[in-house]
């Protein structure tokens, strides 16, 4: 399965090198208020597609991140285990980049060639595995047209 993440540090804001140094746990707490709320967090995603396209592998494909937390697919729990996380530099409620989405279409083509099992219905949201504690990739995430790049692709 493949689940589809956004994230900012702080909140919002874009650029920089905090998401990196989350992901590495070595995240400066003192660099902004918000920090100290997620400092006791230990969270890693297998790859991060930032606003401009350009992609941080933090874990390789074939072994678990820690991405999904409580979750639960088709009656499985523990996402983790069975799925690649790929986060977004983005928000919720901020439109993502174009060079985003075909970027994270291009990844996904490769994914599903490699991971035959990453059917269409098997592309998720962190809300769709997480509801109710999740909200990501948002309502700003156009499925849509993530799902048509994905189809344009393989004609």
């Amino acid at each position: 399965m493949l689940v589809v993440h956004n994230i900012s540090l702080p909140p919002k804001q874009f650029g920089g090198g905090y998401i990196e140094d989350f992901f590495c746990n070595q995240l400066d707490c003192q660099a902004h208020p918000y920090f100290d709320e997620i400092k006791a967090l230990q969270v890693s995603a297998h790859l991060l597609i930032k606003r401009d396209g350009a992609m941080t592998q933090f874990v390789p494909f074939n072994e678990r991140a820690w991405h999904a937390g409580v979750s639960e697919f088709n009656g499985e729990t523990n996402c983790n285990d069975f799925s690649i996380g790929i986060e977004l530099e983005g928000a919720d409620d901020v439109p993502y980049t174009q060079r985003q989405y075909e970027v994270l279409s291009e990844v996904t083509q490769c994914l599903q060639a490699h991971y035959p099992q990453i059917t269409q219905n098997r592309i998720v949201g962190h809300d769709q595995i997480a509801p109710g504690r999740k909200t990501d990739p948002g309502e700003s995430f156009d499925w849509s047209y993530f799902q048509q790049l994905i189809k344009e692709a393989k004609s």
